[in-house]
């Protein structure tokens, strides 16, 4: 059996950085995605589409979102699986309830796992966030009331990645990847992590389109086959529609904030969609570096940010220890502070206060 597996799709993301029309336009790119997934099952004939969860965000969806859900949806024959994650979660006053959907799709709206047969001896078992918040474990204690070959479908987090993803993401319904071989379950497809993830009994896909600055590679859809006897053969599609660049400038040898203006410039030719900039280098500490006033640069762009990071000022230290100044006396007093490190920070972060400037940060 053929499955196509997505999840964390996020449509109606609201994309707080972003400019207005620029968050409209990703907010469209992510419709495209979807469109792209579902092409993409017709074209490799899939047997049934896999979501696990975060298809849509629950406090900022839109009737028009429902509408293109349901239309695009019903536009292929091939069977839909969805289990409601943290973000998309299931109630009874949710779209999932209320929406009369083709019967292509298949909702599963309990807490605990449900079985759904896929094929004889073959059965996906799923399950629904029903709150935003607190959802416990899907699969400890799971048995199967059946024989045959068992997939799971779920948005949930796997413990042992936790470390590794990005930050501020919840442990919604956390499992241990042991946890699937003692329940009897041959392959998880979930969702929540936005990296891509792929494990001996389980697989994250990654969202599909890019949702913030610096993700990695490989994110989008997996072509999974399912052979006679359980093994799982995985394959990775991208589907992204959103064209997304972090970067990083080095500024040192710039004398002149046209020099800062250029080498930014230079750096983004020929780029579009939307453009990260994080400044760094060393500079002269009399050279105004502001973020916020190099963004016209980007005005060919989709969005653009620029920000600070280790951008350090250059300062003749040797002469300002020598002067006979407030600032001089200042200096030879962080002389006795042992941490090389933290001299340079305080004499730094000191110097800066002194001049009244505040543009440079101290890495």
């Amino acid at each position: 059996m053929r499955l196509l597996h997505f999840a964390d799709l996020h449509l109606d993301a609201p994309f707080a950085w972003a400019r207005p029309e620029t968050a409209r336009l990703r907010r469209r790119n992510r419709r495209e995605a979807l469109t792209r997934i579902l092409a993409l099952a017709d074209e490799e004939r899939v047997d049934a589409i896999l979501c696990a969860g975060d298809l849509f965000e629950h406090e900022r969806f839109t009737p028009d979102t429902i509408t293109f859900l349901r239309e695009s949806f019903a536009r292929t024959d091939r069977p839909i699986y969805l289990a409601p994650g943290n973000h998309d979660w299931y109630s009874p006053r949710s779209p999932y309830a209320l929406e009369a959907w083709s019967p292509n799709v298949h909702l599963f709206t309990e807490a605990s796992l449900a079985p759904m047969p896929l094929a004889d001896g073959l059965t996906l078992w799923g399950a629904a966030h029903r709150a935003p918040a607190d959802t416990g474990p899907v699969f400890a204690g799971f048995k199967p009331d059946r024989g045959g070959i068992h997939l799971a479908l779920a948005h949930a987090s796997e413990r042992s990645a936790l470390p590794f993803q990005e930050s501020g993401k919840e442990p919604h319904a956390p499992f241990d990847a042991a946890e699937l071989e003692q329940a009897g379950i041959t392959h998880a497809f979930v969702g929540h992590y936005h990296v891509a993830r792929d494990r001996e009994r389980h697989t994250y896909p990654g969202n599909p389109d890019p949702l913030e600055f610096g993700e990695t590679e490989g994110r989008g859809v997996v072509l999974a086959t399912v052979a006679a006897d359980g093994s799982v053969e995985r394959e990775r599609r991208s589907v992204a529609v959103s064209q997304v660049h972090d970067l990083a400038i080095a500024l040192d040898g710039c004398h002149h904030v046209d020099d800062v203006r250029q080498r930014i410039a230079m750096a983004i030719t020929g780029l579009s969609g939307s453009v990260r900039v994080t400044l760094g280098g060393e500079v002269p500490a009399e050279l105004p570096v502001e973020p916020r006033s190099l963004e016209q640069l980007g005005e060919h762009l989709d969005g653009f940010i620029v920000r600070s990071g280790a951008l350090l000022p250059a300062y003749d230290l040797e002469a300002i220890h020598a002067e006979s100044t407030v600032r001089g006396q200042f200096a030879r007093d962080t002389l006795e502070i042992a941490d090389e490190e933290r001299r340079r920070r305080v004499l730094v972060t000191g110097l800066r206060a002194l001049e009244g400037r505040a543009d440079l940060e101290v890495a």
